[in-house]
């Protein structure tokens, strides 16, 4: 398991630094799976399985979630349809597909070995103990985090709200109403 986390930890820095040098903002999300996808294996091989998993499902899913929301939120239509086309070059996917591929190696490996690699000591934990460490001594800080992150949900959903229509129906009503009013208070 010492050779599966060092080459995960390896494809980690190096999908890492590919997320934070890349200008586009689909390369760059590939790269973060990749990176997040690698993470999971680090947990796993320290003998953290629930830990990857959670990795694997609540970040690299919700990441990809995220990022079709904001594809959805910003409606950019058929303008970009060739854009897009691009981005589905097989040219795009090299640098992905090769970390992936590695990663699966040292996954398949791992599991075909077993132990018997060389090992890194520590002890497994259940879900029942990740549960009770995080609800216990670190009640405060998971909420606290929960609270962080309700805020910037709310902050993301009214930065990203288009309120131009409903600006533009008020400026209408207020003029269509503005005649009427001038009217009968020139008259009073």
């Amino acid at each position: 398991m010492e050779i599966a986390f060092y080459l995960a930890a390896l494809v980690a820095i190096v999908a890492t630094f590919r997320v934070i040098t890349h200008t586009n903002a689909v390369h760059a999300l590939l790269y973060l799976i990749i990176s997040l996808m690698a993470v999971a294996v680090v947990f796993y091989s320290l003998g953290a399985p629930f830990a990857a998993a959670l990795e694997v499902i609540v970040y690299a899913g919700a990441i990809m979630v995220l990022f079709v929301f904001v594809v959805m939120m910003l409606n950019l239509g058929s303008q970009t349809a060739h854009q897009e086309r691009s981005w589905l070059a097989p040219r795009i996917w090299v640098g992905p597909s090769i970390m992936a591929a590695l990663l699966l190696v040292v996954l398949v490996f791992s599991f075909w070995h077993g132990g018997g690699i060389g090992t890194i000591s520590g002890e497994e934990l259940s879900a029942k103990e990740v549960g009770t460490q995080m609800f216990g001594p670190y009640l405060l800080a998971v909420e606290l985090a929960a609270m962080l992150l309700l805020a910037a949900l709310i902050a993301a959903s009214h930065i990203g709200r288009n309120d131009e229509p409903q600006l533009e129906r008020d400026m209408n009503e207020s003029v269509q109403r503005a005649p009427a009013g001038n009217d009968e208070g020139g008259q009073a």
